[in-house]
C-alpha cells in the first residue's frame, strides 16, 4: 500500500509540473504579455542557448522547481516507508496478532495460532490415549465418531504424536494414533482443510535435522496427508528441568555433559524451515519445553531467515498455573515473540472433574491394601490405575488435593459442576489459544463442547474466589508433604529432582 501510494503520488506531482510549465507561456498571451519563443540548438551541449530572452519561467527552472517540489512533498513519505520497513524486519513480530478471534464457529471461538495463518478451535482433541492399551481407552469406531462430531461442532484441532498411542503394545504400536487420524482422511478427503492437525517428533537425543526429515515424512504417510499443520518437538532435544514434568528443584548443572552434543537450536530451526520449504509443514512449535527454550528458538530461527515457532504446549489448569508465572506468557505475548500455546490436562488427568471426591483415595494412595484393590478392579479413571496412578500422581499431592476440594466449593457456589469451572477459567485466560481435552466416551465429548458453546463467562466474583485460593496455594502440583527423609534427592516414584 506505501508503494502504491507513493508510485501514485509521484505521477501526479510530475503531471502537475508538466502542466505549469505548458500553461505559463498561455497564460502570459493570454494577459497581453508577448509570448517568448525559444529554440535550441541542433546539440544538447552546456552552449545552448535560447534564440530569444531567457523567458522568467524557463524548462530549467521548471524542471528544478518540479524536482524540488517532489522531494519536498514525497520526502516525509519516503521516511515514513523506510522506517516501517526497518521496523518490520528488525521486528520480532508480524502483523498477525496470536490468540486473534478470527470466527466462531457453532458458538467455539477460532483463534490465530502464533503469528501464522493458522486457525485452532479454542477446544482440540488430544489423542494420546487412542486406541491404547487402556482400561477405558477410546476404540477406533468411538475415535472415528470423536472425529465425525469435531468437525460439525466448530472444533477442528487434533493434537497427536508419532509415539501415540500412551501406553502402546505389540497390537497397538507406537504410530497407531497417527494411522487411526489417516485412516479417517482417507475416508472424508473432502474434509482435510477443515482440520488443523498437530503432531511431534519424540525429543531428546532423537532429535536432529535427519531424524526431523524422516520422522515427518513417516508421519506424513501414516496420516494420509501431503502437509502438516503444526509439527512439535514432543519434549526438547537439551537437557531441561521442565522435561522432569517440572518436579525438578533446580537446574542440574552436571547433566549438561550429556547433552551437548544433542541439537542446538540451530539445526532445529534450520531443519524446521527446511520442512516448511518442502511443503511438509505449515508451522512448527515446542512442548513441554520453558521461556528460555521458546525465546532462543525464536531469536535464532528469525537470525536464521527461517519461520519462527507458531506454538508452544504446556501442562496448564487451575492447579497448574507455573507457565503463567514462569515467563512462558510474557515470552509468547503477541508483543514479543507472538506465540500460540497449547494447553494439556487442563483436567489435571481427570482431577479436575471431581470423580475422584467424596469416595476411597485412589488406588496409589490408598494405604489399605484390600481397599485399593476394590478400586483397582472397577476404576474410575487413570488414577486408580497403577501405572498411571503412580505417573500422575503430582495431580494428587496433598496441596493439589487441598485446591481442588476448595475449588469444588466455588464450583458448587456459582451452581457449577467442577468440570465446567475448570474448563471456563482456562478459556477466560489470556495464555491459552486451545484447550486439548482426552475423551473416552462420547458423553464427555458432547459435555465439553456444551460448555465450550455457553456465551456466560465466570463472573468477576467467581474469578476472585479463585485466585484467593491460588494465593494460599499456588502452584500445588509441584508441592508435596510425601517425602521421606531417607529419599536422597528422590521424587515419589524415583525420579531424581
Amino acid at each position: 500500500h506505501v508503494y502504491y501510494f507513493l508510485s501514485m503520488w509521484t505521477f501526479l506531482c510530475h503531471i502537475v509540473v508538466v502542466v505549469i510549465i505548458l500553461l505559463v507561456p498561455r497564460m502570459e498571451s493570454l494577459r497581453g504579455i508577448p509570448t517568448r519563443t525559444f529554440r535550441l540548438t541542433k546539440s544538447f551541449s552546456s552552449s545552448d542557448e535560447f534564440v530569444n530572452p531567457k523567458p522568467p519561467f524557463s524548462i530549467k527552472k521548471g524542471i528544478c522547481v518540479g524536482t524540488l517540489s517532489n522531494l519536498l512533498l514525497l520526502s516525509p513519505f519516503v521516511a515514513s516507508a523506510r522506517s516501517n520497513l526497518m521496523m518490520k524486519s528488525q521486528s520480532s513480530t508480524s502483523n498477525l496478532v496470536s490468540n486473534e478471534i478470527v470466527s466462531t464457529v457453532n458458538g467455539i471461538k477460532q483463534k490465530r495460532l502464533g503469528n501464522s495463518t493458522i486457525v485452532v478451535s479454542e477446544i482440540g482433541l488430544g489423542t494420546q490415549r487412542w486406541c491404547s492399551d487402556d482400561f477405558n481407552a477410546p476404540n477406533e469406531e468411538l475415535c472415528l465418531k470423536f472425529m465425525d462430531k469435531a468437525v460439525t461442532s466448530g472444533i477442528n484441532l487434533i493434537d497427536t504424536a508419532e509415539q501415540y498411542p500412551i501406553p502402546s503394545s505389540s497390537k497397538n504400536p507406537e504410530g497407531t494414533t497417527e494411522s487411526l487420524i489417516g485412516k479417517w482422511l482417507t475416508k472424508n478427503p473432502t474434509k482435510r482443510d477443515k482440520l488443523v492437525i498437530a503432531t511431534k517428533i519424540t525429543g531428546g537425543r532423537n532429535v536432529n535435522k535427519q531424524n526431523i526429515i524422516n520422522d515427518c515424512e513417516e508421519s506424513l504417510r501414516r496420516l494420509k496427508t501431503d502437509y502438516i499443520d503444526v509439527y512439535q518437538l514432543h519434549w526438547p532435544a537439551r537437557y531441561s528441568p521442565q522435561a522432569n514434568w517440572g518436579q525438578s528443584l533446580n537446574y542440574n548443572y552436571d547433566a549438561e555433559p550429556y547433552y551437548m552434543k544433542n541439537a542446538g537450536f540451530e539445526e532445529i530451526a534450520e531443519s524446521m524451515g527446511e520442512l516448511i520449504r518442502r511443503g511438509w509443514i505449515r508451522g512448527w512449535g515446542l512442548c513441554n519445553d520453558n521461556a528460555y527454550g521458546l525465546t532462543a528458538c525464536c531469536h535464532v530461527a528469525r537470525s536464521l531467515g527461517v519461520a519462527a515457532p507458531v506454538s508452544m504446549q504446556n501442562d496448564y489448569s487451575l492447579i497448574d498455573r507455573r507457565a503463567e508465572e514462569n515467563g512462558v506468557a510474557e515470552a509468547s505475548s503477541p508483543i514479543h515473540e507472538n506465540v500460540g500455546f497449547m494447553a494439556y490436562n487442563v483436567l489435571a488427568g481427570g482431577v479436575l472433574t471431581g470423580k475422584y471426591l467424596g469416595g476411597p483415595p485412589p488406588t496409589y494412595d490408598n494405604p489399605s491394601l484390600a481397599a485399593s484393590m476394590a478400586t483397582r478392579l472397577a476404576p474410575r479413571g487413570r488414577h486408580d490405575d497403577v501405572s498411571w496412578g503412580r505417573t500422575l500422581y503430582r495431580y494428587r499431592s496433598d496441596p493439589a488435593n487441598e485446591a481442588t476440594m476448595a475449588y469444588a466449593e466455588i464450583a458448587k457456589k456459582f451452581q457449577l459442576s467442577l468440570t465446567e469451572l475448570s474448563l471456563l477459567w482456562c478459556r477466560q485466560r489470556r495464555l491459552p489459544t486451545s484447550l486439548l481435552i482426552g475423551h473416552t466416551s462420547m458423553q464427555q465429548l458432547e459435555e465439553s463442547i456444551r460448555i465450550f458453546q455457553k456465551s456466560s463467562l465466570l463472573s468477576p466474583e467467581c474469578l476472585w474466589e479463585i485466585d484467593r485460593v491460588h494465593m494460599r496455594n499456588r502452584l500445588p502440583i509441584f508441592a508435596s508433604t510425601r517425602v521421606g527423609k531417607d529419599w536422597a534427592g528422590k521424587g515419589e516414584i524415583g525420579e531424581s529432582i
